[in-house]
């Protein structure tokens, strides 16, 4: 990951207690939902973010259907207002 990155960075414990972190690239609703686009240097993932009382948790998605639309959607949404350099 660069160093001289401005994006927000959250770390992930995964079920096995790995723990990765990551830089925020997008943070979306769809359908009433929360999730966030997470990126580091193996790659970029796609979570749920659930709220339980005051706390935030990011879930990962299971349905490849789901993944699929909420990127297709995020696409969309980028090629309509893409962001200024």
């Amino acid at each position: 990951m660069r160093d001289d990155s401005v994006r927000d960075l959250v770390t992930v414990t995964d079920e096995k207690g790995n723990v990765k972190q990551f830089e925020v690239e997008a943070l979306f609703e769809m359908n009433g939902e929360s999730y966030a686009m997470l990126r580091n240097e193996d790659g970029t993932v796609l979570m749920k973010v659930e709220e339980q009382g005051n706390d935030q948790f990011l879930v990962g998605l299971e349905s490849e259907k789901e993944k699929s639309q909420l990127l297709d959607a995020y696409q969309i949404a980028v090629d309509a207002a893409p962001a200024e350099d």
